[in-house]
């Protein structure tokens, strides 16, 4: 018998930014995969938005939501590749306080299961930035799931032990 208090779920409003040349609100399949998931495991999508694989617009968007209070999780799909436009990083990183280096190399890790090592061209990350956590996944469906369903939902999810992200939110 475990000694443990049993822990009740925390729902987190989470923003969704979607980041493509080529991607709408009828064909952005991992925006919606992520919003989904999210709802699914009971937490709220604070906003969706789509933006050009440009690191200006990038920062417009992501930079108001680490300013406020909410959203308290901010997921991006699209633009962590190697090509010529994909510019996540570059957009992103400079605004971190602080970057989770360990989620990066987790994702890498478990898409080499499924992607083998066509996963080194994922320049995947994840940090914390005003007390905002940011996720940046690549633009594929399948990575976004894999992310939220292997590594993310559970971070996310204060009853997750021995520890989460949830649980260090009040001390970011």
């Amino acid at each position: 018998m475990s000694d443990e208090i049993k822990r009740d779920f925390v729902d987190l409003d989470i923003a969704v930014l979607t980041i493509s040349d080529t991607r709408t609100e009828e064909n952005d399949k991992s925006g919606k995969i992520l919003c989904k998931r999210l709802q699914t495991a009971g937490h709220n999508v604070h906003e969706k938005a789509i933006v050009p694989d440009d690191k200006y617009r990038i920062r417009a968007v992501v930079s108001p939501w680490i300013a406020q209070d909410k959203p308290n999780v901010i997921l991006t799909t699209g633009g962590t590749g190697v090509t010529g436009r994909d510019g996540t990083p570059e957009a992103v990183k400079p605004l971190l306080d602080k970057e989770i280096t360990g989620f990066g190399e987790m994702f890498r890790v478990l898409s080499f299961e499924t992607i083998a090592t066509s996963t080194l061209q994922s320049r995947a990350f994840a940090g914390v930035a005003n007390r905002t956590y940011i996720f940046c996944l690549p633009g594929s469906s399948g990575a976004c799931a894999e992310a939220w369903d292997k590594l993310i939902s559970h971070q996310l999810d204060y009853r997750t032990r021995p520890c989460n992200l949830v649980e260090l939110m009040p001390r970011l």
